[in-house]
């Protein structure tokens, strides 16, 4: 097996480390983290480092490709960036969990993580750098843009079109045929029935806009948003 490392000793990088081990594909050597002290173990599994070492770790540890487990999709975008700007050809891998039901004629980028549970129905197109998180269902032709992510338990029907670094959040779902702008949080527990433009927060039953929103503002647990508000929704 490949040896490959994780990047981001997190909880959501607790998930991710359970999905390789689980898909038996990778050897994981430890934890890339910018974070967390050096040494350290997570998981069982050492923290080797920052993406700085990279070319060290590289040729200490024969690392052959890796998987960035950042969810909040902006900075996930931010911490590949860096990653590429040390090295350049540097391999991300899919993680694939093997309670994954993946239909025909599926394709799936580069850097993708899809939990366990989760449904791709045939002829869906999920771009790179995605996350389908545990139990969401992406039905038939759906389309996942580069950095998008569905939370926990999001049911999609057929035709979605979900722009670059949108969200749709925990439970959410979603009617036919919708299209979901660029950079736009969809909250947890909506009803989407209507298109949403790029740009702004929705959440309700029906979701209804609620506001703009600005690209990279944060939107998970830990965030500035406040806990009391519908789209805080969890650390994925």
């Amino acid at each position: 097996m490949k040896n490959v490392v994780i990047f981001g000793a997190s909880g959501h990088g607790s998930v991710v480390l359970d999905c390789i081990e689980q898909q038996g594909k990778y050897n994981v050597v430890g934890f890339v983290d910018s974070f967390k002290k050096e040494g350290r173990k997570f998981n069982g599994y050492e923290i080797l480092g920052s993406e700085r070492d990279l070319p060290y770790l590289k040729d200490r540890y024969n690392i052959k490709g890796g998987i960035v487990a950042i969810g909040d999709n902006w900075t996930r975008k931010i911490m590949v960036d860096k990653i590429l700007s040390v090295v350049s050809d540097f391999n991300f891998i899919n993680v694939v969990h093997p309670r994954t039901i993946i239909g025909r004629s599926v394709c799936i980028g580069q850097g993708t993580v899809i939990m366990p549970g989760t449904t791709v129905n045939a002829n869906s197109i999920i771009g790179d750098f995605c996350i389908l998180n545990t139990n969401s269902s992406l039905d038939h032709d759906g389309l996942m843009k580069d950095y998008s992510s569905l939370a926990p338990m999001v049911c999609t029907g057929g035709n979605l079109e979900l722009g670059q670094f949108s969200v749709i959040g925990l439970g959410t779902n979603v009617i036919e045929s919708i299209i979901i702008g660029d950079h736009t949080v969809i909250g947890a527990g909506s009803l989407l029935v209507n298109n949403i433009p790029g740009y702004v927060v929705a959440y309700g039953s029906p979701a209804k806009i609620i506001r703009n929103r600005t690209v990279g503002e944060p939107y998970l647990a830990g965030s500035k948003i406040r806990k009391s508000s519908p789209l805080f929704f969890n650390n994925y």
